[in-house]
Formats: structure tokens, C-alpha cells, sequence
């Protein structure tokens, strides 16, 4: 797979970086230039602390370190993102399993879709709706477990499969429980956020990794 498929727009913003740093050490340097002055104005006879010194250099040593560490792990998390991306561009062309509800009709005539749920069912149903929002079927599912779940779907009679959609209504006794609809849809390039990267589907647009939920 080429690695030219993916769009990359991270990068680093040397000029923050550079006025980060000097910012810094302006401090540190305005810190040393005020605790010397405030030496040499001291009273000869109730001299300043020695551990009152050393806990204050200690402290703008302690600010100046954390200002390098996260320096210098906002290099290495654009870094990682970037290898994310490299890595993710080999997913171009494989199928994922997101939130959403098209109807996924393969090459046999057969609808395909998903669904999850956050607790057991009782009773589970899926409507498989027209493009303007009319009920083409009704698939009884019976009770199901708590986690995902696909079904199928005969599209062989659908006078129109293009843009069908399904709906999922769970129970549990009289309590309709939460769902979430599922489908597959295909990848086709990654791109990168500066924080992590997203993957451009055929259908969905453009997703975060994160929202996937499986891998075909």
C-alpha cells in the first residue's frame, strides 16, 4: 500500500517552539538576576536562609525541567501520530465495522448490518427502512446478550436496495433499552488530526480511529 495515500497535516511549529523555550530561560534569567540583587541588598545581620535559597533555585530548576519534558514529549506524541498514520494507511481498502445504519447488500442479494447493546435483551427488533423512511421489513431477532451483534437481511425482493436503511428497538420486559446501529463500510485513505488520525470511509465520511469497532 502506498504510504502516498495518506494525507498528513501534522507538523512542527518550530517558531512556538523556539519562543517556548526563550520565554523560559527569560524567566530563569529574571529569577537569578532578582534573587542576586536581593543578596547583596540583605541585612549583614539577618542574612537570608541557605534552605530558603536552595528551595527557591530549586524550584526554577524544577519549572525549567518540566518545560523541556513537555517539550519534548509534544515532539514524541506528534511523532507516534505520525508512525500511527504511516501504519494506519495500510488499512486503505479493508472494511471496518462503525456506528451507522445503511443496509450493506452484498453480490448474493443478502442485506447486512449491526447492532450493540449495553445490556441483555428480551426481545429485539430491526426495521429495514426505504431511502424516504418507510418500513420495507420486520426482522424478529428474539433475546440477545449484551454486546455486538450482526444480522442478515434477504434483499433479493428489495424493488430498491440503494440507500436502504435498518432502525434496532431493544426491551427488556417494558424498558426499551439503548442501541447503537452498526455497518460496514470501506476505508478509503487516513489522515492525521495532530492528535491522532482519522479514517476517511466510503459512506461515512471522515471518522475517528477510535469510533471502530471491528476490523474485516
Amino acid at each position: 500500500m502506498a504510504v502516498s495515500g495518506v494525507n498528513n497535516n501534522t507538523g512542527t511549529d518550530t517558531s512556538s517552539l523556539v519562543s517556548g523555550s526563550s520565554n523560559t530561560e527569560a524567566g530563569a534569567d529574571r529569577f537569578l538576576k532578582l534573587l542576586v540583587a536581593q543578596m547583596q541588598n540583605q541585612d549583614p545581620l539577618n542574612p537570608m536562609d541557605n534552605a530558603q535559597v536552595t528551595s527557591q533555585m530549586a524550584q526554577i530548576n524544577t519549572v525549567t525541567g518540566i518545560e523541556k519534558l513537555n517539550t519534548a514529549i509534544s515532539g514524541l506524541s506528534s511523532q507516534f501520530v505520525q508512525m500511527q498514520a504511516m501504519q494506519g494507511a495500510t488499512l486503505v481498502g479493508r472494511d471496518v465495522i462503525v456506528p451507522g445504519n445503511l443496509v450493506d447488500i452484498n453480490d448474493g442479494g443478502v442485506g447486512q448490518g449491526g447492532f450493540e447493546l449495553t445490556s441483555p435483551a428480551d426481545t429485539v427488533k430491526v426495521e429495514v427502512l426505504s431511502p424516504s423512511g418507510q418500513v420495507v421489513d420486520t426482522i424478529d431477532l428474539g433475546a440477545q446478550s449484551a454486546g455486538m451483534h450482526s444480522f442478515d437481511w434477504d434483499a433479493k425482493g428489495a424493488t430498491n436496495d440503494a440507500g436502504l436503511k435498518f432502525r434496532v428497538t431493544a426491551k427488556s420486559g417494558a424498558t426499551t433499552l439503548s442501541t447503537t446501529a452498526l455497518m460496514r463500510d470501506t476505508v478509503a485513505a487516513v489522515s492525521t488530526t495532530g492528535t491522532g488520525f482519522n479514517l476517511e470511509l466510503q459512506h461515512s465520511g471522515s471518522v475517528s480511529y477510535a469510533t471502530v469497532k471491528a476490523f474485516n
